[in-house]
């Protein structure tokens, strides 16, 4: 089985969850024994072709001149890689799908879905809608919002890493139900493993003095990310359990705002921004802190939540989207009302105060990340619905 995917990210260009998924997800469906070519955007550097064991990325460098808005961008750059991915097709012999992550990437595939005649397979991980909560205010997200519904239309199949996101499709784009697959993201647990074991003092004591407990979040600084949350919730933490430090990892467009706000509420010592940090140094401060916590206000998924469990660190999330699919409250973590820090405070201390039972919370999660979330497990759901497709394309008429 052959594949090309499409992809607006890839390393060393990640920028959120579908950055790692689709990184992920190449090669272990090649170790499945799948063929997979994936066009992505030249955006940070790295090799035009990179092979690897039944795999071919193929970067291809965007347009040079600055688009006024992200759709014209993504429009302009498709067109780079629909006219590469047209080449390839033609010297290397035909693809029995394209397979396309979210709108960025839905111009090209959909083109050669129909000059080809090849079906077309769309994962979507977020909306723009979504992301407004339910409102479209502005003519760039109309009309993302309207290639989101393109994309789903024009897909053989839609797949979602959520029922919550499969009812976002649904609701918003009429996707009809029996036409989705909800098949989760994965996370490697090897990666965290490594680290057990190890003497990471040295290294922890870049973030806390030994005697704090590290809460710690790690993601994009944006509003739906719900940091500022985290934040207000801080001083009714200290105040009961002063010894906890909290260590925010990301980028994003708020940063500075959440900078001046920790100062106003005079708890900027006890916060550190790290800015961005390597994926290296992200798993090492899952494996050193006493609480992982995710305060979305909006989240399809959360495969942070996925990397803190397989990370064995007691998790505190949001009840909302994804993360209340992922983390079974009292059992896997905690799980507290969204927008509300009163409840994320409590979340916070309950496993600061109660590390045994969080503990518990870690292992149970952990035996779920091996059982359910799994790279393997995720190719081969993957494979399956590839197959679906290929095998009713080959009764359909086009």
């Amino acid at each position: 089985m052959r594949v090309l995917m499409f992809s607006w990210e890839f390393p060393p260009h990640v920028v959120g969850g579908l950055g790692e998924h689709v990184a992920n997800l190449v090669p272990t469906l090649a170790s499945e024994g799948l063929e997979v070519h994936l066009v992505t955007p030249r955006w940070a550097g790295g090799p035009s072709e990179e092979q690897g064991e039944g795999y071919v990325i193929h970067r291809v460098d965007p347009p040079t001149f600055d688009a006024p808005d992200i759709y014209t961008s993504a429009w302009q750059t498709n067109l780079a890689m629909e006219k590469h991915a047209e080449n390839l097709w033609h010297s290397t012999g035909p693809f029995d799908l394209v397979h396309a992550h979210d709108w960025l990437v839905a111009f090209a595939p959909v083109a050669l879905k129909r000059s080809l005649k090849t079906p077309l397979v769309a994962t979507i991980h977020a909306t723009e809608r979504g992301r407004g909560r339910g409102h479209l205010s502005s003519d760039v997200q109309h009309a993302i919002n309207n290639a989101e519904w393109w994309l789903t239309y024009e897909a053989w199949r839609v797949i979602c890493a959520s029922r919550f996101m499969a009812q976002e499709v649904t609701s918003y784009f009429q996707t009809p139900t029996d036409k989705i697959d909800v098949i989760p993201n994965g996370v490697n647990a090897d990666a965290f493993a490594r680290w057990r074991g190890q003497d990471l003092s040295t290294f922890r004591a870049m973030y806390a003095l030994p005697e704090e407990d590290i809460v710690f979040y790690v993601g994009r600084l944006v509003y739906e990310k719900g940091v500022g949350i985290l934040l207000e919730a801080i001083p009714r933490v200290l105040q009961e359990y002063p010894r906890a430090k909290f260590v925010i990892a990301g980028t994003g467009p708020a940063a500075e705002e959440l900078r001046s706000r920790a100062a106003l509420l005079g708890v900027a010592q006890k916060v550190l921004f790290t800015g961005f940090i390597p994926d290296e140094d992200r798993d090492r401060l899952y494996c050193v802190a006493s609480c992982a916590v995710f305060p979305s206000l909006y989240e399809p998924f959360g495969i942070v939540a996925l990397q803190a469990m397989a990370a064995r660190t007691p998790v505190v999330v949001s009840e909302v989207g994804g993360l209340a699919e992922v983390v079974r409250h009292a059992e896997t973590g905690i799980t507290v009302y969204p927008n509300n820090p009163e409840s994320l405070a409590w979340g916070i201390l309950h496993t600061l105060l109660r590390p045994d039972w969080a503990q518990q919370r870690a292992e149970n999660a952990y035996r779920v990340i091996l059982e359910q979330y799994s790279w393997p497990v995720i190719a081969r759901r993957t494979a399956d619905v590839y197959r679906r497709v290929i095998e009713e394309r080959a009764r359909a008429p086009w």
